[in-house]
């Protein structure tokens, strides 16, 4: 195949970074593979993906927050999981919460409710943090300063705090250290999912040569989800904050069907208007992506030709 960019198929195959692994998630099953303390790899399949939800993955504007969710549930569980193979390693070291709960309720039941809870956690805390926090910084700027009468001001001002929160996520979490390996594998899933775009043969050679910024990422995705919020919630009236923190948590599946939209047609089109309108959200893959090392292209390599369709085509984009 040509390795010209309007030759490149473009996949609805996505993935993940985890704990020393990658999640692929194709259109009939989903992939994890993780590199253990020892360098065995270990891999999860199930036959869930995107179909598993019927019309409704299939729906323009009801299919964006039915994907979009169960990505961030599963997403969440996956990342559970892949942290659970280090509890074998000898460094490691059970917090007194851990301790209590195996106690409590055994080990097994124990790691069932861990699980639980980081999924619901993992879905809560980005839209605290994204969503219901700007919402009361700007209600408390407001009542600093009392000039913020404007309706438009006031909703700007939010869309402005918000923004700048998910900038500070971002860019603070990608100087921790235990965060750049996983944007390593972050890279691995990128360059590979390009590999395999261009029609190339899945090794390493190929895929390391490959960017590690890809036009339909997740932290692309996120950014304009903020962008659309500030657009959508833009149009409502300001009055109790109860009332503006219910009406930003019953937008939220519009904004984010709106975004799934546009996503989905800036990354089917490659053209001087879709690469212009996508630069800030590959832009910021700077700090989400690092460039991995080979034994990390291996796990992504592994997890990618687990999701791939038998019929060809059945993963178009």
């Amino acid at each position: 195949m040509s390795n010209n960019k309007s030759c490149m198929r473009k996949t609805t195959i996505g993935g993940q970074a985890l704990i020393e692994g990658i999640l692929m998630r194709g259109p009939r099953k989903t992939c994890i593979v993780v590199r253990k303390g020892d360098g065995e790899l270990v891999t999860k399949e199930e036959p869930v993906g995107s179909s598993s939800h019927g019309k409704w993955s299939t729906l323009p504007f009801l299919r964006g927050p039915v994907i979009f969710f169960d990505s961030m549930r599963y997403g969440v569980s996956a990342l559970t999981y892949s942290a659970s193979f280090f509890e074998d390693d000898p460094n490691y070291q059970p917090d007194k919460l851990e301790i209590w709960m195996n106690k409590k309720f055994g080990k097994e039941r124990a790691n069932d409710l861990m699980m639980t809870v980081s999924v619901v956690l993992g879905i809560a805390m980005p839209v605290l943090l994204f969503f219901m926090l700007p919402t009361l910084i700007t209600g408390l700027i407001d009542r600093l300063i009392p000039g913020l009468n404007s309706n438009i001001v006031r909703n700007l001002l939010e869309g402005l705090v918000r923004m700048l929160i998910f900038l500070a996520f971002i860019i603070l979490t990608s100087k921790q250290s235990d965060i750049k390996r996983t944007y390593m594998y972050h890279g691995a899933e990128h360059k590979t999912i390009f590999c395999y775009e261009k029609g190339l043969p899945l090794t390493v050679e190929n895929v390391r040569i490959q960017p590690r910024q890809h036009p339909r990422c997740g932290t692309s995705f996120l950014f304009v989800v903020m962008l659309t919020s500030i657009l959508v919630l833009s149009v409502f009236e300001w009055s109790n904050p109860l009332t503006r923190l219910v009406t930003r948590l019953a937008m939220l599946p519009v904004i984010v069907s709106i975004s799934y939209e546009f996503n989905r047609m800036v990354g089917r089109h490659d053209n001087a208007l879709t690469r212009f309108l996508r630069a800030p959200g590959v832009f910021l893959q700077r700090f989400t992506t690092n460039e991995p090392d080979d034994s990390m292209i291996e796990v992504a390599i592994e997890a990618i030709k687990a999701v791939i369709p038998e019929n060809e085509g059945d993963d178009r984009w």
